[in-house]
């Protein structure tokens, strides 16, 4: 008996309403090895991609009631959608209607009458940075830390779960409804354009503080930053606490600030990130608390830290 191994195809959703350009459409992905899902009208492609999530959407953009544009609009406002590929197909080929359609969301545009070759040789290419985009923040996701995407003007695109949770609780709302208030929006927009060499931004939500730091560009249009909690104390009590060790220890300021941290259970990871230094630097520091404290472990070295903090 011969083994099959199982390839899962990819699934491709044709949005037009014209009979005969969804058949020539059919025709020409499955012979490609695709599986084709039609609507023929956006409001029927909405309601469909309420049960399924396809890999991609070629979307007619001149339709009867909900156009294109407006049915690629309102996908952009599903969260679990954000990444979904959008390719326009139509015969409007003024920059107007192109610019329309990227600033709506989509991610490429072809003309008609389609030339099927260069259509499915652009459907591949949007297809593997798809499953490359997922696969980063699969990776992100992984490692447990409090990362986030956001648009051009400050729009929340994704986030890992750490950072959903957060974020829900902060702002109150579900993980599926979350988005970032305007003003906030408008800060990550400035601290961006400003500059990575600028620091960190520091915000006060409710009785919560909040750091981010921009990291880089996640592709076109989304841009990654670090979001951090920062413990409520104030400066001068801070400040107080970090000389109060560095004068006890004898150990540097930094030294005394990574610590602190630690003494407050934090991971060389989490210190790392509310100090915006490496994992890295923040291991070298402790060898040195250590070697100077006399102790072998960050177990001693925090309770050393807790004890002088507590007198």
């Amino acid at each position: 008996m011969t083994e099959e191994r199982l390839v899962r195809r990819d699934i491709v959703l044709a949005v037009d309403d014209t009979p005969e350009s969804l058949s020539l459409l059919t025709d020409t992905l499955e012979s490609a090895g695709i599986t084709v899902l039609v609507a023929t009208s956006g409001e029927s492609a909405l309601a469909l991609l309420d049960e399924v999530t396809p890999d991609l959407v070629l979307m007619d953009a001149v339709m009867p009631g909900i156009d294109g544009f407006e049915t690629c609009r309102r996908i952009r406002q599903e969260k679990r959608l954000l990444q979904l590929p959008v390719i326009f197909m139509t015969g409007l080929s003024e920059t107007e209607h192109v610019l329309r359609g990227l600033e709506v969301g989509g991610v490429d545009y072809v003309t008609k009458p389609l030339i099927l070759s260069e259509l499915l040789a652009r459907i591949r290419v949007h297809l593997a940075n798809a499953r490359v985009a997922q696969a980063s923040h699969t990776a992100l996701d992984a490692t447990g830390r409090f990362l986030l995407s956001v648009d051009a003007t400050g729009n929340l695109q994704w986030c890992t779960p750490r950072a959903e949770q957060l974020l829900a609780q902060l702002f109150k709302s579900s993980p599926s409804e979350l988005h970032l208030p305007p003003h906030i929006a408008s800060h990550l927009t400035r601290l961006r354009t400003e500059g990575a060499g600028r620091g960190p931004l520091g915000l006060t939500v409710g009785s919560r503080k909040l750091e981010f730091s921009y990291i880089s560009s996640a592709g076109p249009g989304e841009y990654l930053f670090r979001l951090v909690e920062i413990a409520m104390d104030s400066d001068d009590e801070q400040a107080r606490q970090t000389q109060l060790l560095q004068g006890n220890l004898s150990i540097t300021a930094r030294e005394a600030d990574v610590l602190l941290w630690i003494s407050r259970g934090k991971s060389n990871r989490d210190v790392s990130e509310i100090l915006g230094i490496s994992p890295r630097t923040v291991n070298k520091h402790l060898e040195q608390v250590f070697e100077k404290l006399g102790v072998e472990n960050r177990a001693s070295a925090a309770a050393r830290a807790v004890r002088i903090l507590s007198t």
